[in-house]
């Protein structure tokens, strides 16, 4: 019985010099899920073919750049695709990379594009605008097709407004939305250290509308996340994070006016 995937939070500046720790992370657990991906199908073990592209077992990378969707979403998949590729290569790890292009309400109902999400061991949803999510991807075939994915052991990441999009709730230039939920019972600021210091933990806890919250506020600095550790017979409070990156998570639990601080290798509960 497969277990849902890993999740990674990541605060932005996501895959630019210093963020390959992060990356290395993220890909060696999607390596993990596209091993047992390949013994299920009774593939020939990683290496018993000629090129990594035959290679069953070679992780199958989807990039999706709903929010950067009219600003040039090629521009952000080529430069993720770089990225990817090249810690990928230092890692010793196969990769296939491609790319969702779910930039409008059409292209997240096309069936192509949700099969591409469905069928990858990591979906990596970068930075851009929340709004253009909040629009886009909720109750669409894509989002399903990611869900999918998930709940066979994918590893789902989202890097600035991608990661404030798979919490519970996020901002947008026109107000607050609802986000995916992936990860409940929290709110996320990324690039955190822009304004940590100045009380930003209670102010977007208000901003929360009564009723949904409340809420913890997730802060990350940019190029640093949290990952998730695997959460079999616990639920989502409950579970072990692991943070990656050379700057500071900044946690502050529901109902709570502390921020507690948080480096590379830590671990905490999003749970309190």
């Amino acid at each position: 019985m497969n277990r849902p995937g890993r999740v990674a939070l990541h605060g932005g500046g996501e895959f630019r010099p210093g963020d390959e720790p992060f990356l290395r992370v993220i890909l060696e657990a999607a390596a993990s899920v596209a091993r047992a991906r390949a013994a299920s199908a009774g593939a020939p073990p990683p290496g018993a073919r000629g090129r990594h592209d035959d290679d069953p077992a070679t992780v199958r990378v989807v990039l999706l750049p709903t929010a950067a969707a009219g600003e040039r979403p090629e521009m952000a998949v080529a430069f993720g695709s770089a990225a990817l590729r090249r810690v990928a290569a230092e890692a010793g790890i196969a990769v296939d990379i491609a790319a969702a292009m779910v930039v409008d309400a059409s292209s997240a109902a096309a069936l192509r594009e949700a099969n591409r999400l469905a069928g990858a061991d990591l979906v990596y949803l970068p930075g851009g605008d929340p709004g253009r999510l909040a629009a886009i991807l909720p109750e669409s075939a894509a989002w399903r097709a990611v869900l999918a994915a998930h709940a066979r052991g994918a590893v789902v990441a989202g890097a600035s407004a991608g990661a404030m999009i798979l919490a519970a709730w996020t901002w947008t230039a026109t107000g607050g939305a609802a986000g995916l939920g992936l990860v409940p019972g929290i709110v996320v600021v990324p690039h955190a250290e822009r304004v940590a210091g100045h009380g930003w933990a209670g102010t977007f806890a208000r901003r929360v509308p009564p009723g949904l919250g409340p809420f913890g506020a997730l802060g990350l600095d940019e190029r640093t996340g949290i990952v998730s550790e695997p959460a079999e017979g616990r639920d989502w409070p409950q579970v072990t994070w692991r943070v990656v990156g050379p700057g500071l998570v900044h946690w502050t639990p529901a109902g709570e006016g502390t921020i507690h601080g948080f480096r590379d290798g830590d671990t905490l509960s999003l749970g309190g």
